[in-house]
């Protein structure tokens, strides 16, 4: 029997998500603590651009207590982790599908996870989403898990699939996928939120793109040397890339491969630059904390330099990138 779904957080990725599973005839709950997300969502329902409106039933975050046998999707920024885990009902199975890594989720050692590699931008007050870049959504275990466990993730990844807004892919281990996906966000989520560009400007602005490669061979290193496996997202596998940096020329030709895809795309961290809060420690400083004594001089420049941007309330600009350059060993520059 199929169990009520919630899906805490009316972002991008937690819209497209309840409107697939809408399109499936489940009944869906959607949770957030934007009052007027929620107002808007109970007056006009939730929108795929381009795809129409429908509408499950909005409740503000205050006011939510899940049942005990809920199917909860977690599709908020880890930061607000502690406030919707404090609700859960030990029973309540969580599929989070978040980027970063927070040890205070991964204590509590959820069944299943899911790991998102297409982009979906949501409105600010109101839950309407598109699609800006193609991709799939990768589901499948994190530990071993029951066959009620296995049976309610396939049941989900099938209800998904109904929705046709992106690929839906049912793995055995889903920690190689998020630890890839981890490589590549935290190498874009502060140079472009610092910079205050879209993601594909990674690519096209010199010492953008410096930056940003020299950060997707530092974070391959790091994983590499905490023995993460890592798993293909897109066109290549990490060690691929890894290779294709270190080849006189092809990094040239990555950057021109990758470019159309990431333009007009904006980082999950791009709207929380001027806010106080971001994800910065559940990217860049999970990482710190895998290398241990290993080399990881982007990463530290990278909290330094975000945790400045916050602290001192400034806005995102180019000069960010330059003062970061210079922060770091001459060595790696």
């Amino acid at each position: 029997m199929s169990r009520p779904v919630h899906v805490v957080g009316a972002g991008g990725i937690g819209v497209a998500l309840a409107w697939c599973l809408m399109r499936d005839g489940r009944a869906v709950t959607m949770v957030d603590s934007n009052q007027g997300k929620v107002r808007d969502g109970e007056r006009h329902g939730l929108t795929v651009q381009g795809r129409g409106a429908l509408f499950p039933r909005f409740e503000h975050f205050r006011d939510w207590s899940p049942p005990a046998n809920a199917l909860v999707l977690l599709c908020t920024k880890t930061y607000d982790n502690p406030e919707v885990l404090a609700r859960l009902h030990a029973d309540a199975m969580l599929v989070p599908v978040q980027n970063g890594f927070d040890l205070q989720l991964e204590e509590r050692a959820h069944a299943g996870e899911g790991i998102a590699s297409f982009v979906s931008e949501c409105e600010r007050d109101r839950p309407v989403t598109r699609i800006t870049r193609p991709g799939e959504l990768h589901l499948g275990a994190r530990r071993t898990m029951t066959d009620d466990e296995q049976a309610q993730l396939a049941a989900l990844a099938q209800s998904l699939r109904k929705g046709a807004l992106f690929q839906v892919a049912l793995v055995n281990d889903v920690r190689p996928f998020k630890a890839t996906k981890l490589m590549y966000n935290a190498a874009i989520s502060p140079l472009a939120a610092a910079a205050g560009v879209d993601n594909g400007e990674l690519l096209t602005d010199p010492l953008a793109k410096r930056l940003f490669f020299g950060f997707l061979q530092e974070n391959y290193a790091i994983l590499r040397h905490a023995r993460m496996p890592l798993a293909r997202i897109g066109p290549f596998h990490p060690r691929t890339v890894s290779r294709i940096l270190c080849t006189p020329a092809l990094p040239a030709l990555l950057a021109m491969f990758f470019r159309p895809s990431l333009r007009g795309t904006y980082c999950s961290m791009a709207p929380d630059i001027t806010t106080g809060r971001t994800e910065v420690a559940a990217y860049n400083g999970h990482l710190i904390h895998l290398a241990e004594q290993f080399p990881c001089p982007f990463n530290r420049a990278a909290c330094t330099m975000i945790h400045q941007i916050v602290t001192h309330q400034q806005p995102p600009s180019r000069e960010h990138l330059c003062d970061f350059a210079l922060a770091l060993p001459e060595s790696v520059r």
